[in-house]
């Protein structure tokens, strides 16, 4: 049997055709990285009127800052508390709502509204509900004991980024969970039913490796939601304090770079970022991706 190719007459077609997507990703992407990397080995006033060339020089102060690498720590557990609660959380409610037969849709839906919210808007949400003064939930754990004030208690103020963060990434999670869920043979389920196995069992040995795939692209997705995408967040709840707890990379480089209008560093940090992130990637593809079962 042959298989059919498309042929085209005019090879600027295909180029073409890709063009607009090619321009917004030079313009978008590739031009701001390009601007970064060379700003990195320079360093400038906070006017902008004087530049002068210093090759590694940024880079060797940033690895020899106690402040970045303090920044760095603070980022990988911050990066991994929100991937674990955010995934666990989404595959729960995925769980659920699977097996609900009446009201799925409406129950699905109400999941997936938080996902519709800025993450401006989800870091003032929790801040009003944690706040020491007029909040909600410092109120109900008073009741148990427990004193809440993330004005000052460095834990709690990343507890509370935490929480905001995987909040908002929970339902993106949800709709892949789901579906993958629903792609699983009820056959299998009922087979594995009827040998006697339990349901952590099945829920082990058939569920989570057909659904593996699916959980090794969100593993990817949200690691580089909370390195990247968590600054709104950030700096609508805490702005990085108290004495700089929350303080993670991605809200370091605009505190330098912005604030501090130290460029030069901020450039440095935003591009180490960004190869943190590009390697951590290549390692989930090269080891985690062998046990994902296809």
């Amino acid at each position: 049997m042959q298989t059919k190719r498309t042929i085209f007459p005019n090879k600027g077609l295909p180029w073409l055709l890709i063009g607009p997507q090619l321009i917004v990703t030079a313009i978008f992407f590739l031009w701001p990285s390009a601007q970064a990397i060379w700003t990195s080995f320079r360093r400038e006033d906070p006017f902008g009127l004087n530049t002068t060339f210093v090759g590694l020089a940024n880079y060797t102060r940033l690895f020899d800052s106690g402040e970045w690498v303090a920044a760095a720590g603070r980022t990988a557990v911050f990066a991994v508390s929100v991937t674990a609660l955010s995934m666990i959380s989404a595959l729960v409610l995925a769980l659920a709502a699977n097996r609900v037969l009446r009201g799925s849709r409406f129950y699905t839906t109400l999941l997936v509204w938080p996902y519709a919210v800025a993450p401006v808007v989800a870091g003032v949400l929790w801040w009003f509900l944690f706040n020491p003064t007029i909040g909600l939930l410092p109120y109900m754990l008073s009741g148990f004991g427990i004193s809440w004030n993330h004005r000052v208690n460095g834990g709690q103020a990343m507890t509370l980024i935490v929480i905001a963060a995987a909040w908002k990434h929970v339902s993106y999670n949800f709709l892949f969970f789901l579906a993958a869920l629903q792609s699983v043979p009820k056959s299998l389920i009922e087979a594995a039913a009827i040998d006697g196995a339990g349901p952590f069992q099945r829920m082990r040995d058939i569920v989570l490796p057909l659904i593996s795939p699916t959980t090794f692209f969100l593993l990817i997705v949200n690691i580089n939601y909370a390195m990247f995408d968590t600054f709104a967040i950030i700096d609508a709840t805490t702005s990085g304090g108290p004495a700089g707890a929350t303080n993670i990379l991605v809200y370091k480089v605009y505190a330098d770079g912005f604030l501090g209008l130290n460029l030069g560093s901020s450039s440095a940090q935003s591009v180490v970022l960004m190869l943190i992130v590009v390697a951590l990637t290549f390692v989930q593809f090269r080891y985690v991706e062998r046990k994902v079962q296809y």
